[in-house]
């Protein structure tokens, strides 16, 4: 099972349930209604609009020959993978003070703020406007800022 869990850590468990139900071929109505589950939570677990309950997690290792608390388990990763992503959502500059046109050869919603934050430093000090840069040195702090435009 630990290979399992870390190969699909973070990953919402509707998707390895609708692998699993594929490799094994069986369609998702039929397998809902043999777990005495509505056809439509397991649609919606499959397209990762709902998530799995403990005792629903129980039924579908069983009948799926997984090792109790698998799915569980995947759902308590994909948890936790969605609460780093709204903390790391949550760690970026104000967006409605940064024009997307500064950043016209990139896809603006994919900027890492962390990671690029030179290239994003130098874009905005060189063409932003005052606004914009006020923004970066707010986010960044003077000293990054400073050490970025003095290299």
């Amino acid at each position: 099972m630990e290979k399992l869990i870390s190969k699909f850590k973070g990953i919402h468990p509707g998707i390895i349930l609708e692998r699993e139900l594929k490799r094994k071929g069986l369609k998702k109505g039929p397998f809902a209604l043999s777990l005495n589950e509505y056809p439509q939570t397991i649609n919606d677990i499959t397209k990762g609009k709902r998530g799995i309950t403990a005792s629903l997690s129980i039924k579908l290792d069983q009948r799926l020959g997984l090792e109790e608390g698998t799915m569980f388990l995947l759902q308590a990763h994909y948890e936790i993978q969605k609460e780093k992503d709204k903390k790391t959502s949550n760690d970026k500059p104000d967006l409605s003070i940064i024009r997307q046109i500064l950043f016209w050869d990139t896809e603006f919603e994919k900027i890492n703020w962390q990671k690029q934050y030179q290239a994003v430093i130098k874009r905005v000090m060189e063409r932003g406007n005052d606004d914009e840069k006020d923004e970066i040195i707010r986010y960044y702090g003077k000293d990054k800022v400073d050490e970025v435009r003095n290299k």
